[in-house]
């Protein structure tokens, strides 16, 4: 009996064995969820500091090549808040006051998104695993961000009801340029799959408002907001073979 089962395994076990192997292999579709942060730069610096950013992407690698093509966005997020928009509303003390004459916790966040497509390439680094090695993308699409205005779960305040919010919450928005450089592993056993490195974006941006309340005009200057971030994400791979009924995961 064990004669039996060693012949069965070393007749099946090399098939076995390449089948693990090419598990990462042919064309691919990424689904991917990551974590990011990241430090503001240009004219971004004047209204935010750093800030988180959560986001996913859908990309096509190609099978003999590498290339990718996919979408990809995250959405932003801080507490760091340079520009005082609501600071016509504060008493010398620096504190708003509400509609039952009590002091109201008014809270600025930053809050924005990226949304566009990209093209690149993953090199192979490894002899072993040629979907493990250097991704590089480059991409265009949308940036925008805003001052969030908090209000107080208790208190309102008149001066900033509903729409009244939209003259002081900088709404931004452009055209940007997206670019993210790391380590790409796609592992032939599916256990790990994860990219992690450098995301760079530019936003040709522009103020999105017809007034602003508290600077009594309208702001028509064009902006350059940058954004340097490092980036990890968790990569769900499905891979089509070289028969269309072929789908792995």
């Amino acid at each position: 009996m064990r004669t039996f089962v060693l012949f069965l395994f070393l007749l099946y076990g090399k098939a076995f064995f390449a089948q693990v192997s090419d598990l990462n292999k042919g064309n691919g579709l990424l689904f991917s969820v990551g974590l990011g942060a990241q430090l503001p730069g240009g004219d971004l610096t004047d209204r935010f500091g750093p800030n988180l950013n959560v986001g996913g992407s859908l990309d096509f690698i190609t099978q003999e090549s590498n290339f990718i093509f996919g979408f990809n966005g995250y959405y932003l997020f801080g507490t760091d808040i340079k520009e005082d928009v609501i600071a016509a509303l504060r008493t010398p003390e620096g504190q708003i006051i509400g509609n039952d004459k009590s002091y109201a916790d008014i809270q600025l966040r930053e809050r924005g998104f990226y949304i566009g497509g990209s093209v690149g390439k993953l090199f192979t680094l490894s002899e072993k695993n040629a979907r493990a090695g250097l991704r590089v993308t480059l991409g265009a699409g949308l940036l925008q961000h805003k001052i969030r205005i908090q209000d107080d779960p208790f208190r309102a305040v008149p001066q900033l009801f509903d729409d009244y919010k939209k003259g002081y919450d900088r709404l931004t928005n452009g055209l940007a340029l997206h670019q993210f450089i790391g380590y790409q592993v796609l592992s032939t056993d599916k256990h790990t799959n994860f990219y992690i490195g450098l995301e760079l974006t530019q936003g040709f941006t522009q103020n999105r408002r017809d007034f602003n309340f508290d600077t009594q005009m309208q702001d028509t200057s064009k902006r350059l907001d940058l954004l340097f971030g490092v980036k990890a994400a968790w990569i769900l791979p499905f891979y089509i073979g070289k028969a269309a009924s072929e789908i792995y995961y």
